[in-house]
């Protein structure tokens, strides 16, 4: 199996117990014999760092895993799902926009994760940073770090948009107590994130020994994402709503996804291989930067992935008590649709309902995203999904279907899926940047600078893998075993920029759903009010616990500063937009 460097290397320093600015970096006591003078030696130095790659693993809390997964339920993939309305219930509230309190736990709980995952980066820098700055190890270690730190940054400005930067050397007390979460306008926020990014990929190798270390592709991809999200500008305090593109950012989409950084790297055939859980398939060549999870390393679970175990369904004589959350949506299913070109329905998808065995055709990545009743679950035939209350926790509430990219076989038990302390936990990886979002954002880029044909040479790419998934995949068999009709065809002729721009947002939808991108694609583009408004008023007519719903333009973008982190800034925070 290959080497992963969350396995147990003696971590020295581990930060916890993050309720306000001022405990940010507390130091506890190092579970190590190494000397102060050892730890900045290079032979040593991953036994700090390794604390830093640790607290990617979200073992820590389920309810605020790092896949935000919780927080994509507010976009029109997914229902919060669970038993009822109430399991969970802070989450249904964020789903439906109403009735959100600023004092919620979840908001405080991702919050305090994230900002104790950055701690450990902080410390990690400091060490590095007293050590010696002319080798090559301690060189790219920082790299490496300033890329982990980037990626707190990241999902924090994502979820909360006003934040407090943790991006300055040996910090006091002092420093942490006048924190201010407006010290940079929004576009200048993007730009912390993006200087640690640049500096980690004038460093980084294009090859790492060990899986999981971000590489030079891991950082250009990442910092094409950045770049894409600083582009669309939202700088207005008073609004969240997009005021200008950029040119200038979009130019560094390109220069970052061009094709000569990604040597090595590719489109999985199969798209499924990208989320299956045996070692021959993670870290493929599709997967950019991946968090590793393992099953063997001398603790009592192992540096199992527990992000998912809520998403777990109620599988019949396997689990019956699944807790069934993060259900996908009847209006993502029905994105799939496809018309007699093989092209998406882009504006009529949800006119009607797909059903198995239909006439219909669709496209086949939705049976690599969505467990649909009348097909099996994981493709396993032992296990096919049915309406029946089995399959649901919440009795249909929700609906019957459930999601495929988080979960595992039921059939690989005791070898990649895991029953720990009554609840499912894989030693899956969970694939952060990969290569297809890379074409994806380069097509979005040259579609908004005018450059349509290029644009749709590249979502053409992705749509060739799904075609292929019509007759050598996972879900090839379909067609003769469960009646279902594919097909996928490619787009052809000359499109407006605007035609191509909604191309390429159906694209995204179609190949990252459930990959907790598409809530976030729809703030940055500022199309979320619009969208998910309209969500709401199509889906409630059958999802009755839709109704009500009310997406609020100007504030139902972000989260609310935790009300606990605004009771602990000594004044320095600054509430989000949308008088919470």
């Amino acid at each position: 199996m290959i080497t992963k460097i969350y396995k147990t290397i003696c971590a020295i320093c581990v930060i916890s117990g993050l309720t306000a600015c001022s405990d940010f970096l507390e130091e506890q006591v190092p579970q190590a014999t190494l000397t102060q003078d050892e730890v900045k030696q290079p032979e040593y130095i991953d036994n700090v760092l390794i604390s830093a790659y640790a607290g990617l693993l979200s073992i820590e809390d389920m309810n605020a895993s790092f896949s935000l997964w919780n927080y994509d339920t507010r976009s029109d993939d997914a229902y919060v799902g669970g038993s009822s309305f109430s399991d969970g219930e802070p989450f249904h509230r964020l789903e439906m926009g109403i009735g959100i309190d600023t004092g919620d736990w979840p908001f405080n709980s991702i919050w305090n994760k994230l900002y104790q995952y950055l701690s450990r980066v902080s410390l990690s820098l400091d060490v590095l940073a007293s050590s010696d700055q002319e080798n090559a190890t301690i060189q790219q270690r920082t790299a490496e770090m300033k890329f982990l730190r980037a990626y707190g940054h990241f999902q924090l400005k994502r979820l909360f948009k006003k934040i407090p930067f943790v991006n300055k050397l040996n910090m006091t007390e002092e420093d942490y107590n006048n924190l201010s979460n407006t010290e940079y306008t929004n576009d200048e926020g993007w730009q912390q994130i993006i200087n640690d990014l640049e500096d980690a990929y004038a460093v980084l190798p294009a090859v790492q020994a060990e899986k999981g270390r971000p590489t030079k592709a891991a950082a250009a991809a990442f910092l094409a994402k950045v770049y894409l999200y600083k582009a669309y500008h939202q700088d207005d305090a008073n609004s969240n709503q997009v005021t200008a593109i950029n040119a200038d950012d979009l130019q560094k989409v390109l220069e970052y996804t061009a094709t000569n950084i990604y040597t090595g790297y590719g489109l999985e055939p199969d798209l499924h291989n990208n989320f299956r859980p045996e070692e021959q398939y993670e870290n493929g060549k599709e997967s950019l930067w991946a968090i590793q999870y393992s099953k063997n390393d001398g603790t009592t679970y192992g540096n199992l992935n527990f992000s998912n175990r809520l998403i777990v369904p109620c599988i019949p004589k396997v689990h019956d008590s699944g807790c069934d959350f993060y259900k996908p949506s009847h209006n993502l299913v029905n994105a799939y649709r496809t018309n007699s070109d093989g092209l998406p329905m882009l504006d009529t998808f949800a006119d009607k309902d797909y059903t198995v065995g239909s006439a219909e055709t669709v496209d086949p990545r939705l049976f690599i995203t969505v467990g649909i009743p009348g097909t099996p679950y994981m493709y396993n035939t032992s296990f096919m999904i049915s309406e029946t209350n089995a399959w649901s926790r919440s009795g249909g509430t929700y609906g019957y279907y459930v999601s495929l990219k988080q979960n595992v076989d039921p059939a690989l038990t005791d070898s990649y899926l895991f029953l720990c302390d009554s609840q499912w936990a894989t030693s899956m990886n969970r694939v952060v940047l990969r290569y297809a979002d890379v074409l994806l954002m380069r097509a979005e880029a040259l579609a908004q600078l005018g450059q349509t044909a290029e644009a749709i040479a590249l979502v053409n790419q992705v749509r060739d893998r799904a075609a292929t998934l019509t007759t050598a995949s996972v879900v090839s068999n379909y067609p003769n075993k469960y009646g279902i009709h594919f097909a996928v065809g490619k787009y052809n002729g000359t499109y407006s920029k605007d035609d191509v721009i909604k191309i390429i947002k159906m694209e995204r939808r179609l190949e990252l759903a459930l990959e907790s991108e598409r809530f976030f694609d729809l703030v940055r583009w500022g199309d979320a009010a619009t969208v998910i408004n309209k969500f709401y008023s199509t889906e409630s007519e059958t999802m009755n616990f839709l109704a009500g719903s009310q997406f609020t333009a100007n504030k139902n973008e972000y989260l609310p500063i935790p009300k606990e982190q605004m009771a602990a800034s000594n004044g320095h925070y600054t509430q989000n937009c949308g008088q919470w």
